[in-house]
């Protein structure tokens, strides 16, 4: 078979072929030029809405807040009698989750609720780990002066029960006993490295002007609470919308976000799961029978992993402190009967 050498090329073939390197690399300096204008665009309209929006985060008036041991807590707090409790929130939440089932626990136990730092009102504190969250619990304790024979029953709902395991751990006195609520101090199956891109991908100005229009959607954050929390809950009201909404804008929230893109929700070790279980604590697993968030297995294992009784299910989703109040704090009750 005979070949074409490149002399033998019909002169017009040979000319396109020329040019259509000198065009590809046009179009790559057009594309570039196009992505760098977004970019510039894109980043200015950011700086702007930050701007147009910015001011002080609106904050509810008298609240509560413990201050010492380098802490300043903010807490809600329910009864005036029996033994102590400790609600201790999950990601994204405050002491207002509690609001349903504070008045309830209220009739045996004194009750008090905290915001963790980074979300909410108290003052922010990193880094946000388990490790350092604990510390705040302990400290709120401490503050309030509830140990010895008052040392209180600590209960971490979602994420938050990571954050009462380790505390349990780092002084065992002062704990009467452990509930995991709607959590089994496991961490996200996310791969870390997919949340280390995120957070250096989700920087400033950007990460504030999504935060704002995501806060600023009521219909985004009545759809996420009405999921998480099921059809019995009672719906949000405007008012309602800003008790989840004004805690996320307050300083450290971002802060608390970032470090949580990078290394996931708070959660506890295999090493601290055999501690748990082999220190002297009464533990508990209480977990929404539809919760979409931790399967019966999940709870089963959970419960396995420290030491606690088969779980306890009663109705509702991940929010059952708001869907099954009565239910939950039967059960808590159970724990400090024992």
């Amino acid at each position: 078979m005979a070949f074409m050498s490149t002399t033998e090329v019909p002169p017009a073939e040979l000319r396109r072929a020329r040019r259509f390197p000198r065009r590809l690399k046009r179009a790559a300096k057009v594309a570039g030029i196009v992505i760098v204008a977004l970019v510039v665009a894109v980043t200015a309209a950011s700086f702007g809405y930050n701007l147009a929006t910015d001011g002080p985060a609106p904050r509810p008036a008298h609240l509560l807040f413990a201050k010492g041991s380098g802490w300043d807590t903010r807490y809600l707090e329910w009864g005036t009698h029996g033994p102590p409790v400790v609600l201790v929130p999950g990601a994204f939440e405050t002491a207002d989750a509690f609001a349903k089932l504070g008045p309830v626990l209220a009739d045996n136990h004194r009750v008090f609720a905290i915001d963790l730092s980074g979300t909410g009102y108290s003052a922010p504190n990193p880094p946000f780990s388990a490790g350092h969250l604990a510390r705040q619990i302990l400290a709120f304790v401490k503050t309030q002066k509830l140990t010895g024979p008052n040392a209180p029953i600590l209960v971490g709902h979602s994420a938050g029960a990571a954050d009462v395991g380790v505390a349990a751990l780092q002084d065992p006195g002062a704990v009467k006993g452990v509930v995991f609520l709607d959590g089994d101090a496991t961490p996200l199956g996310v791969p870390s490295f997919v949340g280390a891109i995120a957070s250096m991908v989700f920087i400033n100005p950007y990460k504030t002007s999504v935060l704002r229009l995501a806060l600023s959607q009521d219909w985004l954050i009545k759809n996420i609470y009405s999921s998480m929390c099921g059809p019995t809950c009672p719906g949000l009201t405007d008012a309602g919308v800003n008790t989840w909404r004004w805690p996320l804008e307050q300083p450290g929230f971002q802060a608390e976000i970032t470090y949580s893109m990078r290394y996931g929700i708070t959660a506890m070790t295999p090493a601290q799961f055999t501690a748990l279980k082999a220190a002297d604590v009464p533990e508990l697993v209480v977990a929404g029978v539809s919760d979409p968030e931790i399967s019966h297995s999940d709870a089963a294992l959970a419960a396995q992993r420290i030491g606690a009784p088969p779980p306890v299910y009663v109705p509702g989703r991940h929010l059952t402190m708001i869907a099954s109040p009565r239910q939950v704090a039967a059960a808590i009750d159970s724990l400090s009967d024992r």
